[in-house]
């Protein structure tokens, strides 16, 4: 093991998480891409005739185009750079913004909401990976999930819009106010340095020493990290098959299983359907609806501040395991209220406190920890391809799981769909306690040792 002993400045501290957050913006744009359809598909449908068809493709292309972007980004990064995919998402987010501001036709709005997704795959399998490869290793977990922090105020941010423009109902400048983020993420990023792994994997290592050295505690460490480094560094060219071998299936299985158990959960028929699932409950009209939906944003937002601040303490296989449970319990309870014969208020109330548990325990542990762990657990030369695999999986579960929502609903009722997810959560807990490792405090290439 190497041993790292002086931590960095303040200065130095400052400007990690300064580049962080600027290369998170991606997650900002990931958050509020898919959260604003929810309020912009009610004012489209009045300027547009859409059949059922044309709406779900409207709504359904962002995670489409998410599966190959996510393809492709993550091979890419390893072949081209971290920070160059990172700068071209950001430009792809910029001409889809405005091209579905610009939108004339359901056609249009459906190629330019595929684009936007293929953004969103690009920089959801790139942006964790920079972040990781340059952070110091007991800061990495935080670093990291400030992506999912992002993530969380983009959906946020999205609800908050959608009630601002309940007036105006200007559907058009909902999807164009996304552009700015973006223009700022790629005027900013092109100052920001490459990551030095992937430096140290081209041959570069002058570079990646000096990348380092601005964001270690001293010159010794920078150096023993690019020892370290190389040390790890496969001279074989990576290919797609090596994904399944020896070596790398059981960090592959363990990336994918997480990502996968973190959307069948349910999560996303949360983001996505908590207006429904509140007007179930009983409350009343779409204003109400919509106001408990921007309280579920709120919680969730506030709790990955608090999965920021545990990840690097606790670690990252009890926050899932804690989080995971609750998950569970908020679901059964869910379930509990809307198959009892009670008074519409107290299934209010109970559906109100389990939805807020069950965000609250998603944002502090599978939110973060599913990002978090995949940047951290592959091999340096094939780490792109597999984080691009993750992530596909992630976004074809996701995609399922939304697709499927109000067809369980109809098959076994409300109580039945939120046991199954509790289940399925159940099932989740096993794999975790017996598959994912602890990776807190540790570096990348020690991680990279655990699987040998």
């Amino acid at each position: 093991m190497v041993k790292f002993m002086a931590r960095e400045n303040s200065k130095q501290r400052l400007l990690l998480a300064v580049i962080s957050a600027i290369a998170a913006i991606g997650g900002l744009l990931f958050g509020y891409d898919t959260g604003v359809i929810s309020g912009a598909i009610l004012y489209i449908k009045k300027q547009y005739v859409m059949t059922t068809l044309q709406e779900e493709l409207v709504i359904s292309m962002v995670s489409l185009g998410a599966i190959f972007g996510a393809l492709l980004g993550g091979p890419l990064s390893d072949y081209v750079g971290r920070k160059k995919i990172v700068l071209s998402s950001s430009l792809v987010f910029i001409i889809s913004a405005i091209g579905l501001s610009l939108a004339g036709s359901v056609n249009e709005l459906i190629f330019w909401r595929l684009i936007v997704g293929f953004a969103i795959g690009v920089s959801s399998a790139t942006a964790p990976l920079y972040i990781a490869e340059l952070a110091p290793r007991h800061v990495r977990g935080g670093l990291v999930t400030i992506n999912q922090l992002f993530i969380t105020i983009g959906i946020l941010f999205s609800y908050l819009i959608g009630l601002l423009f309940v007036d105006t109902q200007s559907w058009r400048l909902m999807f164009g106010i996304a552009a700015i983020p973006a223009a700022f993420q790629f005027i900013v990023m092109c100052f920001f340095p490459e990551s030095p792994r992937f430096l140290t994997n081209i041959g570069d290592k002058k570079g990646a020493l000096a990348v380092l050295k601005r964001f270690r505690g001293s010159e010794e460490d920078a150096a023993l990290e690019i020892t370290h480094i190389e040390k790890m560094i496969s001279k074989k060219k990576p290919h797609w098959s090596e994904l399944l071998s020896k070596r790398v299936r059981p960090a592959l299985f363990a990336g994918v299983g997480v990502t996968v158990i973190q959307q069948i959960t349910g999560i996303n028929t949360i983001i996505y359907y908590a207006p429904t699932i509140f007007k179930f409950a009983g409350f009343g009209s779409d204003r109400a609806a919509l106001l408990a939906t921007t309280w579920v944003g709120v919680v969730n937002v506030l709790m990955t501040f608090v999965a920021i601040y545990l990840l690097d303490k606790v670690g990252r296989k009890p926050l899932l395991l804690f989080g995971l449970g609750g998950m569970v319990v908020s679901l059964i309870v869910l379930g509990i209220g809307f198959y009892q014969t009670v008074s519409s208020t107290l299934i209010a109330v109970i559906s109100l406190v389990c939805l807020f548990t069950y965000i609250a325990s998603f944002a502090y542990s599978l939110g973060p920890v599913g990002w978090l762990l995949n940047s951290e657990i592959y091999p340096l030369h094939i780490r792109g391809k597999a984080m691009g695999v993750a992530t596909c999986a992630n976004w074809v579960s996701n995609f399922i799981v939304t697709a499927t929502f109000l067809n369980l609903i109809n098959l076994f009722g409300k109580a039945g769909t939120f046991w199954l997810y509790g289940l399925i959560g159940f099932f989740g807990l096993f794999f975790i306690w017996r598959k994912i490792p602890e990776t807190k405090s540790k570096s990348l290439e020690e991680i990279e040792e655990f699987w040998k």
